[in-house]
């Protein structure tokens, strides 16, 4: 995909997060919205998700926004017919977190703070093995506020792991307030070079910024995307909000929601 096509997938995402959100009346809305253009430029990108045991990895480390990685799976093909309509129903394994025997889950997540460590197990794994798979890694600010996430830093960069490629969601806003208020996180991008990974800042809805993002760097590094996002992006009053992080949407809001989206790709 080219970043125009991309684009208009993190669209079709958005539009999914809403309508399935609704369906099943589960909320983290704002979360799986902040992070649909990261999943879009990763799995509408270098990403390769076929090819068995070969194929690349996909860890979302932020488990509660999977909502967004089952709209891309789904509108990429790969889910079954109709699965994407059984989210949070009963007998699923499309829940609120990843489950690993979904196609296209390698890892359980949503214990958060752990799926830096699970990405780098794997690319190291790869590396041991002689492949040429790569890990990509979505995770959000908050879970730097994690010790296990700056041992897995500290682990990647003395492996020499440049098969991993970090995208960190900073929006800002955590469950119950915004980072800032929480523990700051200061200049982040700064903080992981000075652990040794290669870092890039950019506009998290940005398309060509994020693909040239996610062209390999070959220092011999991780890599680390940090990306400046918009908690609920595409959706007006949830942009920025907390209280989005759990609501579920009602019938008004909900039909407010898809207009929005409907203004923005028809734009």
């Amino acid at each position: 995909m080219d970043a125009g096509e991309r684009s208009r997938f993190a669209d079709g995402i958005r539009r999914t997060i809403i309508e399935q959100s609704y369906r099943a009346n589960v909320g983290h809305i704002g979360s799986a919205l902040s992070i649909a253009d990261l999943v879009a430029a990763v799995i509408g990108g270098p990403a390769r998700l076929d090819g068995g045991g070969e194929r690349d990895r996909v860890v979302l480390s932020k488990g509660h926004a999977a909502l967004a990685l089952y709209a891309a799976l789904h509108l990429q093909g790969h889910l079954g017919e109709g699965a994407i309509d059984t989210y949070c129903a009963d007998g699923t394994l499309l829940g609120v977190h990843p489950e690993h025997g979904l196609d296209g889950v390698d890892f359980c997540t949503g214990s958060l703070g752990q799926g830096l460590s699970l990405g780098a197990g794997a690319a190291l794994g790869a590396k041991r093995q002689g492949s040429d798979r790569r890990v990509y890694v979505i995770m959000s600010d908050a879970e730097l506020n994690e010790g296990s996430i700056w041992e897995a830093v500290m682990f990647a960069a003395q492996h020499g792991l440049d098969n991993l490629t970090l995208l960190i969601d900073l929006n800002g806003q955590q469950a119950l307030g915004y980072t800032r208020e929480v523990i700051d996180l200061g200049a982040v991008e700064d903080k992981l070079a000075a652990f040794g990974w290669s870092t890039r800042a950019v506009p998290g809805h940005d398309h060509d910024a994020l693909a040239a993002a996610l062209e390999p760097a070959g220092e011999g590094k991780p890599k680390a995307i940090v990306a400046r996002t918009t908690f609920g992006y595409g959706v007006s009053f949830m942009e920025s909000q907390i209280k989005w992080h759990y609501l579920p949407l009602d019938e008004e809001t909900f039909a407010s929601a898809l207009d929005e989206l409907d203004q923005r790709a028809a734009a």
